[in-house]
Formats: structure tokens, sequence, C-alpha cells
């Protein structure tokens, strides 16, 4: 008898990256229960590339999964000859040509604060003054050119001010007095944290964080966050009906169980990767890699994490659609719909 279909998948499960890490492990792991896959799991740490290594020297690996992170995913990318699916790497620097065998899931954070910006729209922001604090990390400059080219569409003036990681703090100190009236922040979780922490003491006309998406990292900051936008891959509630694997209602509560607690938009990334990876498997025909990525480079569909399409030059995912919450309430309102 054959064997069954073999991944990996090579994520951060401990360090500062861990919580998202384990995340999309717990769902792929969900996942290759589901579809009869046996899946090889290993940490990052301390190094990506010792990490992809040893998931793919136990024997053949029909797929391989990439890390949570930009950087991280970037790292892996580079480590392997292997087609790399993505889903946890939210960055444009994963594009064809140098980057030919990654198939890219989430839509790049060049589009973060740029959703926000379009969102909030020119009637509120043209004309209005912005000061832009983002990290020096690939991440953090990449969230900031998208938000500088939204803001030139809108008629809002940046004051761009980089910041080391770790460093956000200090930075929010050198902004304390500024006269902008829009606050927009892309950085690492506890440099947004700290900025918010200080910079939220003052009202803004508008306030955008990219950690503002997500429940877990500034919910804790209660009435100080109402009215802030954040971006956002996936919000359960707004999650479309997908054409391909289960809905979003089913992972919920399948992920619950087994987390003990909801899915965040990196376990909806990660069990969707391997969804598709099914479904292109299926067009291909069998697990020979040039034909699943020629497959994936097709496809357009849709599954409980969005919509799926890459650009046919760049690889880069073109289907998913960053939305936008406000919180209001103590809790993450849809502004626009991630799709």
């Amino acid at each position: 008898m054959g064997r069954g279909p073999r991944a990996a998948l090579v994520t951060p499960l401990t360090g500062p990256l861990a919580r998202y890490g384990r995340a999309g492990a717990t769902a792929l792991e969900l996942w290759a229960r589901q579809a009869g896959v046996q899946l090889e799991i290993a940490d990052i740490r301390p190094s990506t590339a010792a990490a992809v290594a040893a998931a793919t020297s136990r024997g053949p690996v029909d797929v391989l999964f990439g890390p949570y992170g930009a950087g991280p995913a970037v790292a892996a990318a580079r480590a392997t000859g292997l087609v790399l699916w993505n889903h946890g790497g939210a960055t444009v620097r994963l594009a064809r040509p140098a980057f030919a065998n990654v198939v890219n899931v989430p839509a790049p954070a060049l589009r973060y604060l740029a959703a926000v910006i379009n969102a909030v729209g020119a009637d509120v922001l043209a004309g209005e003054h912005a000061v832009l604090l983002h990290s020096t990390t690939g991440f953090g400059q990449e969230v900031a050119e998208g938000a500088r080219r939204a803001a030139n569409g809108v008629g809002l003036a940046i004051t761009p001010v980089a910041f080391a990681p770790g460093t956000g703090e200090a930075a929010a100190r050198q902004v304390h007095g500024s006269d902008a009236d829009v606050l927009l922040v892309a950085g690492g979780f506890e440099d947004e944290v700290a900025i918010a922490s200080r910079l939220l003491a003052r009202r803004w006309r508008v306030a955008a964080f990219v950690a503002a998406g997500v429940d877990e990292i500034l919910g804790p900051l209660g009435e100080r966050l109402a009215g802030v936008y954040g971006p956002c891959q996936w919000v359960p509630e707004a999650a479309p009906e997908p054409e391909e694997g289960p809905d979003a209602s089913w992972f919920t509560a399948a992920y619950s169980r087994v987390a003990g607690s909801p899915p965040p938009y990196p376990a909806a990334a990660a069990f969707a990767a391997g969804v598709l990876w099914q479904r292109c498997l299926r067009e291909a025909g069998g697990t020979e890699p040039d034909a699943v990525v020629a497959a994936a480079r097709r496809l357009a569909t849709t599954t409980l994490f969005g919509r799926f399409r890459l650009d046919p030059t760049t690889g880069l995912q073109v289907g998913h659609r960053v939305g936008v919450v406000q919180w209001r309430g103590g809790r993450r309102i849809v502004v626009a719909r991630p799709c």
C-alpha cells in the first residue's frame, strides 16, 4: 500500500510570535486529522533554516506550510527549494520572480493601514495631518508604505516616525505633543501596546493600530480603545460562505473544542491553506509540486478565510481583501468586511 500524504509545518512555537504560531499549528493539526494527512511540526526557534531541515528530513514531504510572521516566512522560503504554502507571512516580499516557490494565502500587510484610510475616506481625512509611527522592521516599513500611498489618494498629510523594535514607548513620547489629529501605528505587539497606553489618553480625530484588528492584543486597554480602527484578515462572524471546505461556524466550534478558546485569524488562515492545497491536489491529479503550483496559480475560489486568487505576475494574493474594524462598547465592529 502507498503512503498517505505527508505535510510539514515550520512556525514559532516559542518566543514573541508563539501565540499565533501555536494557533496555526493547532488549526493545521485539525485540518490534517480531517484530511488524513500526516503532519510534522517544527519550531523555528532558534533557527528557521534548521527547522525546515528538521521537518523535511524524516521522509518525503508533499507540502510545506510556512510560519507565522512576515520575517520568518521570508526566511523559510529562502531556506527551502520546496513549494512553501505561506499562510502566516502577510508581505509583498514573497513575490515572484524571487520567490517562485511560494503560494500566498493572506493579503499582504501593504494593505493594512491603507484599508483603514480608504474605509474612513477623504470626507473625513482630506486636509488632515497624521503622525505615522512604524517599526523599522520589514513588516513596519511595508505597512507604512501602504499607508503613505493611501494617504496621498485621500489628501491626508503624513509625518512618519520610525522606531527600532522595542522602542515604541520612546517614539510615543516623541510625538506626544504633535499637532497631528490622526494617529497611525504599525509595529510589534509590545510596541503597539506601549504606544497605545501613552497616546490613547489623548483624543484623536482618527486613530488606527494594526493590532486593533484583533481581540487579543489591545483589548485590555478597555475604554481607551473606543473609536480606534484596525485592519483585519478575518473575523468569524463576517466570514463568507465558502466554496471549498467547511464554513467558519464549523471551524470555530471545532477549533474551540481542541484549543479551549476561539480561533484567532492566523488559525483560520492556516486551516484555509490546508483546504486550498487539497483542492489544488485534486486539480493537479497528484502531489507533483509543479502541477500543484500551476493549479494554485489558476485557482479562484473562496474558503472560510475568504477569497483566494493569485496575481498572475507577482504571485501575491489579490483575491483576499483586508477588512476594517472599529472598537465600540468594548468590542470590534466590522466597518468593512474582510473577504
